[in-house]
């Protein structure tokens, strides 16, 4: 299966166990909680699943890589204690709480949150004297004398042995405590996550027309061969901030990300083809809907590869630019009901009392943050939300700092610095929607309603922040064409169909 199957079933799983009965009691007992355990090749998204899970079901995330550690730390230090059995006194031998699990009581503490992932990482790497305490782990949930806290489900993962020296082959005992995930990589579903990442629009472009480039693994005579998704992602954050910085990119930079000497050597020669493109077509004009009679007159002449490339340059601006409208567009919805509350307190307090409210509000999403950034269950998009309201919160603060009127005109201050935000949204709402309808324009004049206008609405509807500004704010350009490409794909199946039915030849018989 690939990761985003292997998510599904790990968040059926998770929710499953985490159920209880009419007395609060878990329905699966711990003893038949069978951890899952994934098996797959190394950087293919297992530990980004997770955060994932733990973002979307709302529950804490532990983490631990398994290769570091002992006997020792996992089950604790050994110390002497003193127990009377039968009046009489005798030394007992007991163990500190495992670093394991005293971390899932400290991610508690610190969040609030009682329920969670404990995701163990290399957990077939286990030294040899770890290995005989992991099936009792595994099936008791037990460290040592510590036990892993109710309502904490445990999923592992690890690489097999051809892709690490140091793993041990689980027996049978082991493996029938477990539920094995076996993940494969897939581009398609890789690409569904890089969108909503920002991957840079070199790569991805790349993979398309590379597509077996995304996951490579050989053994050669200089050693292993390899490139993965993991590597794609941490080249595309490096080649941002090049380009922030206008350094210049080469074989050396890519080759510290990909260990393949044939893609490096290949997605280089591409990357500097594409900044080529990128210069030429002057991709603000486009979008802009000014486009040059030259930049026109190229596009048609290009190749399928550099239609493809100029696309994906297009869209990549235009989406960012959606992902930035939508995430604007929630915040301010969410700040909608600390300001409701101020409103109430307006209509009796004084300015004081609304200033003092507001810190409480930003102390309280403050503490929100640090809560949800302790369980790991913090989006990028939540995070920047929490900021963004933050920030609003106490930019009315200093605002009102010296304020000596009203409750409500204090109040009608904070209001009309939010309808300026509701009012830029709008405003950049308008120039998305301009730069989209220039977009469709552009592909129509350049390559007509061929394969490139199919790739336009397909993305479109794919990306995340491409649907959800489509569906929030609408757009003539998408709604007419996807609907003459479906029309327009009805009818070559019907045409199919006729062939099949070879209800041609009877017409000309009939004839």
């Amino acid at each position: 299966m690939n990761v985003k199957q292997a998510k599904e079933y790990i968040k059926n799983a998770v929710s499953l166990y985490l159920k209880k009965d009419e007395f609060g009691e878990y329905r699966v007992p711990v003893v038949r909680q069978r951890p899952i355990f994934l098996l797959g090749a190394p950087g293919i998204g297992k530990t980004a699943i997770m955060e994932q899970i733990a973002q979307e079901m709302g529950i804490a995330l532990v983490s631990y890589s398994m290769t570091h550690h002992t006997r020792q730390s996992a089950l604790g230090l050994p110390f002497i204690t003193q127990k009377e059995y039968g009046g009489t006194s005798y030394s007992v031998s007991e163990y500190t709480m495992s670093e394991i699990i005293a971390s899932i009581y400290d991610t508690m503490e610190e969040s609030g949150w009682r329920e969670g992932i404990l995701f163990l990482d290399e957990i077939n790497c286990v030294s040899e004297t770890l290995a005989p305490a992991m099936l009792q782990f595994l099936q008791y949930k037990v460290f040592g004398r510590h036990r892993v806290p109710e309502g904490w489900i445990i999923v592992t993962a690890g690489n097999p042995p051809e892709y690490n020296k140091s793993v041990r082959e689980f027996d049978v005992v082991t493996l029938d405590r477990l539920k094995v995930l076996e993940v494969d990589p897939d581009y398609e579903v890789w690409k569904e996550y890089a969108y909503g990442k920002r991957i840079h629009n070199a790569v991805l472009s790349y993979l398309e027309l590379k597509k077996e480039h995304f996951y490579h693994m050989e053994m050669t005579a200089k050693g292993r061969s390899y490139v993965t998704a993991r590597g794609w992602e941490d080249l595309s954050e490096i080649l941002m901030l090049y380009e922030e910085e206008t350094l210049a990119v080469d074989e050396t930079l890519v080759g510290q990300y990909l260990r393949s000497e044939k893609i490096v050597k290949e997605f280089t020669a591409y990357y500097d083809l594409y900044q080529k493109y990128k210069r030429e077509y002057r991709i603000n004009d486009i979008l802009a809907g000014t486009p040059s009679e030259r930049a026109l007159e190229k596009a048609k002449r290009a190749s399928f590869d550099e239609r493809l490339s100029l696309l994906g340059m297009l869209m990549d601006r235009v989406l960012a630019d959606m992902k930035e409208v939508t995430g604007k567009k929630g915040y301010l919805e969410d700040l909608r009901h600390p300001l409701k509350s101020l409103g109430e307190l307006a209509e009796e307090g004084s300015a004081a009392a609304l200033l003092g409210q507001m810190e409480k509000q930003s102390q309280g999403r403050r503490t929100l943050l640090e809560k949800q950034r302790t369980a790991n269950s913090l989006s990028d998009e939540d995070k920047k939300k929490h900021r963004q309201v933050i920030s609003f919160l106490e930019d009315c603060q200093r605002a009102l700092a010296m304020y000596e009127g009203s409750g409500e005109s204090a109040y009608g201050l904070v209001k009309e610095k939010y309808n300026s935000e509701v009012i830029r949204l709008r405003q950049e709402t308008e120039k998305v929607q301009a730069m989209l309808h220039a977009l469709f324009v552009f592909v129509e004049e350049a390559f007509g309603q061929g394969n490139e206008m199919l790739v336009l609405v397909t993305e479109l509807t794919v990306d995340r922040a491409g649907a959800q500004f489509i569906a929030t704010f609408g757009s003539p350009d998408y709604s007419r064409y996807s609907q003459e490409l479906m029309l327009s794909e009805r009818r070559d199946s019907i045409r199919e169909q006729i062939k099949e039915l070879n209800l041609g030849q009877d017409k000309e018989v009939k004839e």
